[in-house]
Formats: structure tokens, sequence, C-alpha cells
């Protein structure tokens, strides 16, 4: 940072890699903030929770955002303050304001600005996921167990269109450039739907995968372009606009790539066969220009693709994965306006932590250990079931270095980089360790010169 600090003062440096150096820093600098909390039981014990805290005596509190668990969330992308939304176990959707947690050493208690609240016109089963619109942040779309995609409003959060899919839908998409206003839906069955939100239809399908779909994406570049990823151990790229749709399947195997008469792809033959990973792709994410895929999978592997080619690029990232459940599974890729041009880094969900890693060499970054709390009851179970604080969920707060986790034991968790104060205090605590250390060191050689003094003053005598 200094030598950019320097590099601008000497007119060798823009602005721009200032700015994308100090963010950079603060990427690296992200940590828990412990005292942003997301409370979604309306106030009802909100007074007791900020004495609790001020006190200090806050470990025992759990503090929840869902009470059953938290299956996914989003953030906006447009508004300046940014609204999240999240899906719970139990059917609810709640809308946070993200405006005052913006400190990690300020406590602040947030509450939900509107509940969508399990009902006769809401979601029967639990949240799968959550997408805000990606035109207008007054809307968002919600997919559930219960074989519905809805369209709701932010205000007065109503629903405004249902669509039933006779199925459980895992994962949706919807194109943040495209005109067509298509919605992709991974359901239990093994097509992929297409709901066209302009006509109400959602009967045209993407046939190709032989077990359920998991996960969907569109390209961020390319309009027409869909991925896809099915429990069949496949991951399948679509293009919307041709009568076969399918332009093939990754195959693991295949670090070459098809690359056509001219090496681009000219007449270049689809694959239709081969596997992306030896068991269930729940994960499927473009990176932010469109040139490379990630998928992950049951078989505790993330892998990334080559968008040009199809060829397996061949990142490993160690055997810390973790990977089991059913529902879908999504790594987060930092935006680029953060990281210096052609760097990608890679958040992962991994069980009761989150993963950062580079993602073309799987080096690990870091990792953001997630503090436990007391487990949820589950209602309605003979005995009282427990659930781990299992990350569920990732979403990037566009415009700032933030980043939300979703968790199944109902909480909402908030990483936020160290702010100038603390790495201050931490450099000051740092310099006075090390003036404890050295006085302890001269302790101990003052100590060891007198022993030798000693030794060297006694006459030695040899008989």
């Amino acid at each position: 940072m200094n030598s950019q600090l320097l590099g601008r003062a000497l007119g060798t440096a823009g602005p721009e890699a200032l700015q994308r150096a100090e963010l950079t820093r603060r990427l690296h600098a992200i940590q828990a903030a412990p005292r942003v909390l997301f409370d979604g039981r309306n106030g009802q014990y909100a007074a007791a929770s900020e004495r609790a805290i001020e006190s200090g005596d806050d470990a025992g509190i759990p503090i929840r955002a869902h009470q059953a668990g938290v299956n996914c969330i989003a953030i906006d992308r447009f508004e300046e303050e940014h609204s999240l939304i999240s899906g719970g176990a139990e059917a609810s959707i709640k809308l946070w304001d993200l405006e005052e947690s913006e400190n990690t050493t300020k406590e602040y208690l947030n509450q939900p600005a509107a509940v969508v609240k399990k009902s006769a016109s809401s979601h029967q089963y639990g949240i799968t996921h959550l997408c805000f619109y990606p035109f207008d942040s007054l809307a968002f779309l919600s997919s559930s167990y219960d074989h519905k995609l809805k369209v709701y409003a932010t205000e007065p959060m109503t629903a405004s269109a249902t669509f039933d899919l006779d199925s459980v839908v895992y994962s949706h998409s919807l194109s943040t450039i495209a005109d067509h206003l298509l919605v992709a839906c991974a359901t239990q069955n093994s097509a992929v739907r297409l709901v066209d939100l302009r006509s109400g239809a959602s009967t045209h399908s993407l046939a190709g995968h032989h077990r359920a779909v998991l996960s969907v994406a569109w390209s961020p570049h390319q309009e027409y372009i869909l991925a896809s990823g099915s429990s069949d151990g496949t991951a399948r790229l679509w293009d919307i606009r041709r009568s076969a749709n399918s332009l093939g399947v990754l195959d693991l195997e295949d670090s070459v790539g098809i690359v056509g008469e001219d090496g681009l792809g000219k007449n270049a033959r689809y694959r239709e066969r081969g596997k992306a990973h030896t068991d269930a792709v729940n994960g499927v994410v473009w990176t932010h220009d469109g040139t490379h895929l990630v998928t992950a999978g049951h078989d505790e592997r993330v892998r990334v693709w080559s968008m040009s080619s199809g060829a397996n690029a061949l990142s490993h990232f160690g055997p810390i994965i973790k990977n089991a459940h059913l529902s879908s599974l999504l790594p987060l890729l930092v935006p680029g306006y953060v990281v210096d041009p052609g760097k990608y880094v890679m958040f992962y969900p991994n069980q009761q932590e989150i993963l950062m890693f580079d993602l073309f060499e799987g080096t690990l970054l870091k990792r953001l250990r997630i503090p436990g709390l007391p487990a949820a009851p589950v209602r309605g179970t003979a005995a009282q079931a427990h659930v781990r604080s299992r990350t569920t969920s990732l979403a990037w707060r566009t415009g700032h270095v933030d980043l939300y986790s979703a968790h199944s034991d109902g909480s909402i968790r908030a990483w936020l980089p160290k702010t100038l104060d603390e790495v201050q205090a931490e450099t000051e605590e740092s310099g006075e360790g090390d003036d404890a250390e050295d006085e302890s060191r001269k302790r101990k050689r003052e100590a060891l010169d007198e022993v030798f003094r000693d030794l060297t003053k006694q006459k030695i005598t040899f008989t």
C-alpha cells in the first residue's frame, strides 16, 4: 500500500491502481463482525439482547434471523443502502436493511424491515433460493420445496405471480443482461424448466440430464447461454436459440478442450459424453467476465472450466472441501472491481467455516471460522433434533468489501474488513507484546551469563 501511495505522489500510479490496492487490502483483511447481528424476532427480545451485549453476557442468548434455519440469502445490487433478503426453513422470507451494519466495532442489532410469513398465499415449505429482480430492486423471486416459483414486490411484500412447476425447485436463475426475461429453474425433474415472466408460460424445458437438476446459472455476457448441474454428475451448457438446445457436457478428464479447426471452436463437434464430477453437481457459478465456469459437486471437488474450449483448468483446492447436502451450494466469486485484472478469488461455504481461495492456483488464502451457537430445536419431531451451524449460502454487497453468510442454525453473519482503528490497536498490542518478549529474553540472558561466570570462576584441579 505504501508503494502505491508513493507511486501516486510521484504520478506513476493512477487513482484506479490506488483504489484497487486498497480494496484488495480490505479483501484480505476481512474478518467476522460478531457485533453485527440479525434478530428475526421482530424486537420481542431486542431490548434484552442489547442489554446482554452491553454487559458482555451475550454468550447464552441465541440471536437468530430464522428460528428453524436460514436456507438462502441474496443482496440487491442497485440501492446505495442495499437490502438483504433471507429465506428460512420454516417458509418465511425476511427483508433486512444493511445501511447501518458497516462497522465491525459498532454494536448493531439488525431487525427485519418486512416479513413474509407462512400463509395460504405464500410458500408452504422451506425456501430453496432467492434472487433480486436484476433490473429493479423492488422485486425479487423465490423458490421452494412446495414446487412453486414466486415473484414478490418488496413493497408491500406480496406475491405478484406464482408458477407451479409440479416438482421441487432447488434453485433458479434470471439473466442480468438479457431482454427475454426467462427464469431457468433447476427442479427435481431431469429437465431444466424455463419460465417466461412476460407471458406467464412455464411449459418450455431443456432435456438432456438424466436425473434431478440442482443448479442453473445464465452467462453474464451471452444472454442465451445457460449452464446447469445435475445429480447425474454432469454439467451442461445450453443455447436456448438452438433447436437441440444442448451445447454438450463438460468432461473432468479433458484438460485440452474442443478447439475446432481454427483453435477457437470453429466447426467443433459438441461433446455428449463425460462427467464434470463423479457425484452430483449442486453448484454452478460463472466468473464475472464469463470466461470460466466453476462447479461444485458431492465428490467434494470444485472444478474450474475454460468456456472458450470447455477444458478442465485442473485447479485443485485440496482435501478440505466438504459438500454432502442435496440443496444447491454456490461458491461466491469476488467481483472484478476488488481484485487485480486476471485475478479471481473464491469464497467457498465449507460446513462450519468459509474458505477463501485463489481460483486458478487453488491456494488457500484464508479460513474464516464460524463461531458456534446453541443448536436451534427443530419442531414437529418426537425428540428435539439439533441443527449444526452449516453454511448454506453466501452473498456479496456490491460496491463494498462486505460478505454475508447464512447458516442452518438460523443465523446470518457479517464478515467485514478490519477498520484502521482495529489495525492500529493490533499494532500497539503487538508492540507491547514485543517489548515484553524482549524483556523476558534479556532476563534469561542475564541469568545464563551469571551461571557461566560462576562456572568459569571455579578453580579446576587435575589429578
